[in-house]
């Protein structure tokens, strides 16, 4: 189905946008190696399309790998994800500069509702997390979680043999003033 005969549907708008996209040239600048983006920087942020990196960050086609999740919480998903390009940059451009992790959480999350402990549990019941891990993934204070997270990354030990290869910093988005604070200092 193209573009011009897709149903109508909250999504259209986003069909429509990318033909426009797919009719410039924008998309052959990018590249040429997946996962070795022209910035050098992997981020880890939230799914709130508040905290849209493209937007907060000028984020633009190629400059990251941007990985996001409830809460932007360094999962054990997200650590298997960083392990792996870790392994493709270890074994198929050893030569390559590494990246710089960026751990970035925000005030007034949605995740804080994980505190909540009715929709904790009717979420956990659901077959959602179970009602430790969802508690532990609200981020009720930003530089606080954001600061676990950037520890857990340093000591995760699938990251181990690659740890000193590359710097993972924390940082804290307040919605109101769009501005980030640096909460751990990328090292």
């Amino acid at each position: 189905m193209t573009p011009a005969t897709a149903p109508s549907s909250n999504f259209s708008v986003f069909l429509e946008r990318n033909a426009r996209f797919a009719a410039g040239d924008a998309k052959d600048g990018i590249p040429a190696i997946p996962f070795i983006p022209f910035k050098q920087v992997y981020v880890i942020t939230c799914i709130d399309p508040r905290v849209e990196p493209a937007a907060v960050l000028g984020v633009e086609l190629g400059d990251a790998i941007v990985a996001r999740n409830v809460g932007g919480r360094v999962t054990s998903s997200i650590v298997k994800d960083l392990a792996w390009i870790c392994h493709l940059h270890e074994n198929k451009t050893p030569d390559s500069d590494w990246f710089e992790v960026a751990v970035i959480h925000h005030n007034d999350c949605g995740s804080a509702l994980f505190a909540d402990d009715e929709l904790r549990r009717g979420y956990a019941a659901r077959g959602g997390y179970d009602e430790r891990t969802a508690a532990a993934m609200a981020v009720l204070d930003p530089a606080e979680t954001v600061r676990e997270d950037v520890a857990r990354l340093v000591t995760a030990p699938e990251l181990a043999a690659s740890r000193d290869s590359f710097k993972i910093g924390g940082y804290a988005y307040d919605l109101k003033t769009g501005l980030l604070t640096t909460i751990v200092d990328p090292s």
